[in-house]
Parts: structure tokens; sequence; C-alpha cells
């Protein structure tokens, strides 16, 4: 009788529970996520902007993989003291999604940085930059063929950001003629647009920190043999403040936080939204290249960054 006489009783309609008012509350609003998740985004784009710059410096000094291997180390002993015990009690659900943190971790951990880091040998840190540019088309088209609409602002923005990217690439015309380096280039491109795809997938069961710090560990395991292999070919690099430090650097920002930042980024605005901030990775890599490697920037690059920042405010609208 009770509950007839609640639903029957207007004022029971229209009360609310408390624990309902403290929903209410607590609920992000649609804006004040999409502002945080664009800002995650950004912070990430411009902290593996760094990276690039770095790869490039590290060139001549450490090999590729071996680079990529310490990466890692240097990210999980960052990341360990806020992700190791979630995922030690995570470790079942962990172990029940294996595959899906296999695939995330040789696209997103092993493969792209041993293949940024082998670009670096015979390309500039602003053409990586450049080609990266374009991985928010791969990412907008998965998520096309998963089923999300766009919306025409978003396309028409993406469309002039990638202009921007190929008369950058160019000198001031559309260029496809890609090198050695842009080859690896464009694989390693290729490899994050498919793991930034994969990340709108990840099992909603699974901690964000768990799956990064999982992540971190299978990719690491993943190198180690080829790590080995690049040691006893081509020797142990010199650790001196000039390698250790760049080394340090990619560890803690351009994986911990940076991926941290990213998959935070991708789960409040998705990827396709996520990946228009990612147009930025040109123009920062140019302005750091320049200013730590001396690589020069002309007045045509620097027009086509202005294009490349139009389409990323349009697109992330």
């Amino acid at each position: 009788m009770g509950y007839t006489v609640g639903v029957l009783d207007p004022a029971a309609r229209t009360r609310s529970s408390p624990d309902a008012d403290r929903v209410k509350r607590t609920a992000p609003r649609p804006r004040l996520g999409l502002g945080l998740g664009i800002a995650l985004a950004a912070i990430a784009t411009v902290v593996w902007s760094g990276s690039f710059v770095t790869s490039r410096a590290l060139h001549d000094r450490v090999p590729p993989v071996q680079q990529a291997f310490w990466r890692w180390v240097v990210a999980l002993a960052a990341l360990a003291p806020f992700a190791a015990r979630s995922a030690w009690r995570q470790r079942h659900v962990l172990r029940r999604h294996l595959g899906f943190l296999l695939l995330a971790s040789l696209l997103g951990i092993a493969a792209y940085n041993t293949l940024v880091n082998q670009a670096a040998l015979s390309t500039s840190a602003g053409t990586m930059g450049m080609i990266m540019a374009a991985l928010p088309v791969l990412m907008a088209v998965y998520e096309r063929v998963g089923g999300v609409r766009l919306g025409v602002r978003r396309i028409v923005g993406m469309l002039i950001a990638c202009a921007g990217v190929l008369l950058l690439m160019g000198g001031g015309r559309p260029s496809l003629d890609f090198g050695a380096g842009d080859l690896w280039m464009a694989g390693a491109a290729a490899c994050f647009a498919s793991y930034s795809a994969l990340l709108r997938h990840k099992p909603r069961e699974i901690d964000g920190l768990a799956f990064l710090f999982a992540a971190f560990v299978l990719g690491t395991v993943m190198l180690l043999p080829v790590y080995a292999v690049s040691l006893a070919v081509q020797g142990p690099f010199d650790p001196t403040p000039s390698t250790v430090g760049p080394i340090l650097y990619i560890g803690v920002f351009s994986s911990a936080l940076a991926f941290f930042a990213w998959s935070r980024a991708i789960a409040l605005i998705g990827a396709a939204r996520a990946g228009a901030v990612y147009y930025l990775q040109p123009v920062c890599v140019a302005a750091l290249s320049y200013v730590v490697l001396g690589e020069e920037t002309s007045l045509a690059q620097l027009l086509c960054m202005a294009l490349i920042l139009g389409g990323v405010v349009l697109s992330a609208g």
C-alpha cells in the first residue's frame, strides 16, 4: 500500500531524494567536460612535441630501441606509486581482457615510440611533427566507421588543418614525396591513431591508471627481446647527463603524464575531437626544434601553421 500511495501522491512525484540531489550537484557539466578534455589533449600534445625534439637530439647517441626501452622503464617507475596497487587489485579483470591489453600495448607502447625513434635517424623533428599531424584524420575515420557522427563543422576544420599540414610539408605546395624517415613516421602515426581509436573501447571495469600501468608493463616486456638484440649488435649507450636527462624527460612527462592526459581526454571528448587538438603538434614541434636544435622555420611554414591553428579552433568547437 505504501508503494501505491507514493506513486499517486503528486508531492512524492516532485520530491527528489537526497541521493538524487547529490548526483545532480556532482554530475559534470557537458561544457566543463569539453573544456577539460580539450585542455588535457593540448597538454599531451605539447609534451609529446618535446619528445620528438628529444628523439631527434638523441638520434646519434642512443639507439632507437634502447631509447624506447628505457623510456618505458622510467615511465613505469614514475607511474608505479600511483597505479601499481590499483593494477594489483584489478589483476583478475586485467587477465580477463589480456587480448585487448596486448593489442593496445603493441600499438601505443612498443611499436609507436620505437618507430618515432627510428624516424629520427633520418628526418628532422619538424618533419616528424608535420607527419604526425595527419593522424587525427585516421582517428576521425576510425570513429566514423564505429558509427560516430562527426558533424560538418568538425570535418571542415579537419580538412583545413590537413591542408595546412600538406602545404607545410611541401614548403608551400602539397607534397607526398616521403623519404625513409618520413615512412617510419607514417607507420608511427598509423600505430598511434589505431591505439587512440582502441582506447574508446577500453572495458569500463578497468581503471584508467591500472590500464596504463598494465600497458606500460606489457609494452616494456615486448621490447625486451629487441632491446637485447640492440645491445648485442650496437652496444649500450653512454649514460651521461646529455643522454640520461632527455630519457628521464620522455619517461616521466612524455610517457606517464602525457599518456594519462591523452587517455582522459579521449574518455571525455572522443578520439576525433582530441585528434583535432593534436593538429597543434607541428606548430609546437617547429617552435621547439628551432629553439633547441636550431631548425629554421620559413615564412611559408608560419603561414601554414596559422592555417592549422584555424582548423584546430574550428574542429574543437
